[in-house]
C-alpha cells in the first residue's frame, strides 16, 4: 500500500526528503577528510617533524650537556633562530622575519620544497654568502633568487625560493616567514648580542629501527632539569592528529547543524503532506485500516525516502571530500591522500535515515487520529492538533540524539549540553521571531491598503503558510554567515582599538644598552615621539616558597606547573602602574626593609597557584634575586603597550644584563618603512614590529579562515533554500487552487505575479532579519563578555546578506509558482485533478 499510494507523490516525496541530502553530503564529506586526515599523518608522521627526535631550547645548558648533546643519534642538525629585520637592497623592502641558522642536513625525513631544487646542496655546502627565503617574504619584499638580503651586517645572496618545509603550514610562513642562512655566518651578522631572543635546536637521525620514545624516557629528566624541550615523531603525531580531530570535529558540528535544518524542513514538508492525505487516510479507515496501520504506511514511505536521500548525500559527500584537501590546504603539515572512508559513509547514511525518520514522525503520529468520519468532513484538525504522550516522547528523543551525536563528536558531555543548549536558543529565538510575525500581521492586518499587499500578508498567515519553516531554515544559515562577517571584523577591530589614537603602533625591540641614545636620536629625527622606552631583565625561576624543581617532580601534592621552572622570564622594573593595568589586591612593586615586592599579573597568579606573601627566587644570569609577592594587578593585554607577568620595582635589576624596548607611532607607510631602513643600516640587531604589518596579516589569516568556514556555512544556506524550494512545492496544490480562485475573481497575471513575490520578498528578508539580528545579538556578547571591546557591527555585509537570501528566496518562490502565472486557470485544475 506504501508502494501504491507514493506512485502519485515520489516527486513530492524526494523533493522533501533531498531538504537532508546536503546535510548528510557535509557530515560525510567532512568525516571521510578526517579518516583519510589521521590515515595520512599516521603515513606521513617523519615528515611531520623532519627528523626522529628535536631538542630545543632558549638558554644554554651546561658544558657537560651540550657535549652529551652533540654525541646523541647517528647525525644531527643544528639550528639557532631570532627575529630581526632583513631588507632588500633592490626594492627597498624592509620586514621582520625568523633568521635561521642551518647546519646539517635537515630535513632527514620529507621534501624541503626549493625552487630551484639545487639550492639546498649550495647552501649545505655553505661555500658562499648564499640564503634561502621562504616564498611568501619574497612576494612581501618583491625579490626574487638572484637578488641579495641583508641579514645584520652581512648581505646574502637569495639562492632559492623555499615553497614549503617539512611540517610546516602555508598559513605559518604568512605569519612568520624565514630567511635560512648558514649556520657559520651567524656571528659575522652581529645579531646574536646579550640579551637577544635567541632559540636552539638540534634536529637527530637514528640507526633504523631505535626506539627513540624509549631511549627519549632515560634522559628526560636530564633535559628538564636544563630546561631543555623535546619533541620526538610519535608526540608529533599525537599533537598533529589531536588538533586536526578537533577541526574536524568542529567542521562536523558545523555540518550536523545543515543537517538539522534539512531535518526540520522534512517535519514541516511532512506535515503539509499529512494534510494533503488526511482524505486518503480518511477512506483507508472506513475501508478497515487500522490507525497504527495508516500511519505505518506513510511511515515506510518516508523511511524510504530518507533513505535515499542519505545515500545521495554520501555518494555527494564522497565527492566532495576530494576537494577539501584544497579548502584546507594552507592549514595543513601534510599531503592529504582521499579514499573512500566505509565508516564515515556508513555513518552518514545511518545518521542520515535514523534523523530524517525521528523528524517526519512528529507530524506523522497525528495520522493515528485521524477518524473515519472525515472521508465526509473537511475539517480535521481536531484530529492534528490534540495532546499526544508520543509526540513529546519523540521530542526528547530528537534533543537526547543531537546531545548524543555532539558528545560523539567533541568527547565532552558539558560542551555537547552547550552545543545543545546554542541550537536550542538559535532555533527558539527564530521560531519565535516567526510565530510572532504570525500572530502581529492576523492582530494588526493592515485592512486599508491595497489588493496586492493584502493578498501577500495575509498568505503569511494562511494554511499552509511557510512563515516558521522558512524563517527558521533560511534565518538560521543567514545568522551563521552573518556571525562570520561580524567575528572576523571583531577580532581584526580588536587590534585596530589598540592603534587607535595616540598610542603606539611601532615597537623597537632588542635595543642594547649602548644602543639607546642612539635609536632615540633616529627616532626623533625623523620627528617621530618617543612614547614608552622600557627596560627589559630577562631571568629564571629557581624555587617558590623554598620548593624547587625537583622537589616540585618529586612531590606530586605541590600545585607548581611544570613549566614554571623551565620559561624564560621577561620582567621590567617601575614602581608604578600603567594605562593598561589595574590594581587588585596588594600594591603597586617596592621595597621595604631591604625587601623586594613583586607585582604579578592576576591570571599568571591564578595559573601559579600563588597568593601575596609567596617567596620567589629568581636566577638572572648567576646572580640570585629573593622576591616576595607584593600585589597583583589586572592587565589590558590587548593594548599595545609594554605588558609584563612580573614587575621589579626600582633599584633592584638596574645593573642587571638588559635590552630595551622602544615604542613611537609613525603616521603613515613611507615613514614606516624610512624608520626601519634606518635601523638596518644603523642598529641592525634591533627589530621592529609594525602594527600595520600585523593587521595586514590577521586580515589575512582571518581571510582564509573565514573561506573555511563560508565553505561549511554554504551547506546550511544551500539546505535552507532547498527546504524553501520543498516547501514551496509541497504548498503548490493549496497555493494554485488560491490563484485559480483569484484569476477566476478577476486578478490579472501581473497581480498574481506581484502577490507571490511579494510574499517571498517578505519571508526572504524576515528569515534574513531574524539570522541578522540573532548574529548581532551573538557578537554583542562575544564583545562584551570575551574580548571586552566596543562592539560596533559592519552594516555593508549584513546589507549584502540581507539583500541576497531576500532576492534568492524570490527567484526561488516565482520559479516554482510559474505554472499560475504562465497557464490557464482551466489547465491548471486539469493538471493537477
Amino acid at each position: 500500500m506504501a508502494w501504491r499510494d507514493s506512485r502519485r507523490s515520489r516527486q513530492r516525496l524526494l523533493l522533501f526528503m533531498s531538504a537532508i541530502v546536503l546535510g548528510i553530503a557535509a557530515l560525510v564529506a567532512i568525516n571521510s577528510f578526517g579518516d583519510n586526515l589521521a590515515r595520512s599523518i599516521d603515513e606521513q608522521a617523519r615528515e611531520l617533524l623532519g627528523a626522529d627526535l628535536t631538542l630545543s631550547w632558549t638558554r644554554q645548558p651546561a658544558a657537560k650537556t651540550q657535549e652529551f648533546m652533540k654525541g646523541i643519534g647517528r647525525d644531527r642538525a643544528y639550528e639557532v633562530s631570532f627575529p630581526s629585520l632583513v631588507s632588500v637592497a633592490k626594492t627597498g623592502g624592509v620586514r621582520l622575519a625568523q633568521v635561521k641558522g642551518l647546519q646539517g642536513n635537515f630535513p632527514y625525513y620529507g621534501v624541503w620544497d626549493v625552487t630551484p631544487a639545487s639550492a639546498i646542496q649550495t647552501f649545505r655546502q655553505a661555500k658562499t654568502q648564499v640564503a634561502l627565503v621562504d616564498d611568501a617574504l619574497l612576494v612581501q619584499l618583491g625579490a626574487q633568487p638572484g637578488d641579495s638580503v641583508k641579514v645584520g651586517n652581512l648581505s646574502f645572496l637569495i639562492g632559492g625560493r623555499v615553497m614549503k618545509t617539512p611540517g610546516q603550514a602555508a598559513i605559518t610562513t604568512t605569519v612568520t616567514p624565514t630567511v635560512f642562512i648558514p649556520n657559520q655566518y651567524l656571528e659575522k651578522t652581529g645579531l646574536l648580542q646579550r640579551g637577544s631572543r635567541v632559540a636552539y635546536k638540534y634536529y637527530y637521525q637514528f640507526a633504523p629501527g631505535t626506539d627513540v620514545e624509549k631511549y627519549v624516557k632515560t634522559i628526560s629528566s636530564r633535559l628538564d632539569k636544563e630546561g631543555i624541550g623535546f619533541d620526538t615523531i610519535a608526540e608529533r603525531k599525537r599533537q598533529t592528529g589531536r588538533s586536526f580531530a578537533d577541526l574536524t570535529k568542529y567542521l562536523s558540528l558545523v555540518a550536523f547543524v545543515a543537517l538539522l535544518l534539512g531535518c526540520v524542513g522534512v517535519a514541516s514538508a511532512v506535515q503539509l503532506y499529512v494534510k494533503e492525505k488526511i482524505a486518503s487516510v480518511a477512506i483507508l479507515r472506513t475501508l478497515g485500516a487500522s490507525g497504527r496501520q495508516s500511519f505505518l504506511i506513510f511511515l515506510l514511505q518516508t523511511a524510504i525516502m530518507g533513505f535515499i536521500g542519505a545515500v545521495v548525500g554520501a555518494i555527494a559527500g564522497s565527492s566532495v571530500q576530494l576537494i577539501l584537501p584544497r579548502v584546507f590546504g594552507n592549514f595543513l603539515p601534510i599531503t592529504v591522500d582521499t579514499t573512500l572512508s566505509a565508516t564515515a559513509i556508513l555513518g552518514g547514511i545511518g545518521t542520515g535515515l535514523f534523523i530524517s525518520v525521528l523528524f517526519a514522525l512528529i507530524p506523522l503520529l497525528a495520522i493515528r487520529n485521524v477518524a473515519p468520519l472525515r472521508a465526509l468532513r473537511t475539517s480535521y484538525e481536531d484530529d492534528l492538533s490534540g495532546r499526544d504522550p508520543l509526540r513529546w516522547l519523540v521530542y526528547l528523543v530528537v534533543v537526547g540524539f543531537i546531545i548524543g551525536f555532539a558528545y560523539w563528536q567533541t568527547g565532552n558531555f558539558m560542551l555537547a549540553l552547550g552545543f545543545t543548549a546554542g541550537l536550542t536558543i538559535a532555533f527558539g529565538i527564530l521560531t519565535a521571531l516567526g510565530l510572532g510575525l504570525i500572530w502581529l500581521v492576523r492582530r494588526f492586518f493592515p485592512t486599508t491598503w491595497s489588493y496586492v499587499w493584502r493578498q501577500s500578508l495575509a498568505n503569511l498567515y494562511r494554511p499552509n503558510n511557510q512563515t516558521l519553516i522558512l524563517v527558521t531554515s533560511i534565518g538560521l544559515g543567514a545568522f551563521l554567515i552573518a556571525t562570520l562577517y561580524l567575528t572576523q571584523g571583531l577580532l581584526i577591530g580588536r587590534v585596530e582599538l589598540s592603534a587607535s589614537g595616540n598610542q603606539p603602533n611601532m615597537v623597537l625591540f632588542d635595543i642594547q644598552n649602548e644602543q639607546l641614545s642612539g635609536v632615540k636620536s633616529l627616532v626623533n629625527g625623523q620627528k617621530l615621539p618617543v612614547l614608552q622606552e622600557v627596560p627589559v631583565v630577562t631571568m629564571r625561576l629557581t624555587d617558590i616558597n623554598g620548593k624547587t624543581a625537583e622537589t616540585a617532580r618529586r612531590d606530586t601534592s605541590l600545585k607548581i606547573p611544570k613549566w614554571a621552572f623551565t620559561r624564560e622570564y621577561r620582567v621590567t622594573y617601575r614602581d608604578s602602574l600603567i594605562s593598561s593595568e589595574k590594581l587588585i589586591a596588594g600594591k603597586a612593586p617596592y621595597q621595604a626593609d631591604g625587601t623586594t615586592y613583586v607585582s604579578i599579573e592576576d591570571g599568571f597568579l591564578e595559573r601559579m597557584h600563588l597568593k601575596l606573601g609567596d617567596t620567589l627566587n629568581f636566577n638572572v644570569q648567576g646572580a640570585a634575586i629573593q622576591t616576595i609577592v607584593g600585589g597583583t594587578r589586572e592587565v589590558e593585554w590587548n593594548r599595545v603597550q609594554t605588558n609584563f607577568l612580573v614587575v621589579f620595582p626600582k633599584g633592584v635589576l638596574e645593573q642587571a644584563p638588559q635590552f630595551h624596548v622602544l615604542m613611537t607611532r609613525v603616521p603613515d607607510n613611507q615613514t614606516s618603512a624610512l624608520l626601519q631602513r634606518g635601523l638596518v643600516s644603523r642598529f641592525p640587531n634591533v627589530s621592529a614590529i609594525d602594527l600595520g604589518l600585523i593587521l595586514k596579516t590577521i586580515d589575512d589569516i582571518l581571510a582564509q579562515i573565514s573561506f573555511v568556514i563560508q565553505f561549511m556555512a554554504l551547506f546550511s544556506i544551500l539546505t535552507g533554500l532547498l527546504v524553501l524550494a520543498s516547501s514551496v512545492v509541497i504548498s503548490k496544490f493549496q497555493r494554485l487552487r488560491e490563484s485559480v480562485l483569484l484569476r477566476t475573481l478577476g486578478a490579472s497575471q501581473s497581480q498574481i505575479l506581484r502577490i507571490t513575490a511579494l510574499e517571498y520578498g517578505l519571508l526572504g528578508l524576515l528569515a534574513a532579519l531574524s539570522g541578522i539580528l540573532l548574529s548581532i545579538a551573538g557578537t554583542w556578547a562575544l564583545a562584551q563578555f570575551v574580548f571586552e571591546v566596543p562592539y560596533r557591527p559592519d552594516v555593508v555585509p549584513l546589507v549584502v546578506v540581507a539583500t541576497v537570501v531576500t532576492v534568492l528566496t524570490v527567484v526561488i518562490g516565482l520559479f516554482n509558482s510559474r505554472d499560475v502565472l504562465v497557464r490557464p486557470p482551466l489547465d491548471v485544475l486539469r493538471a493537477e485533478g
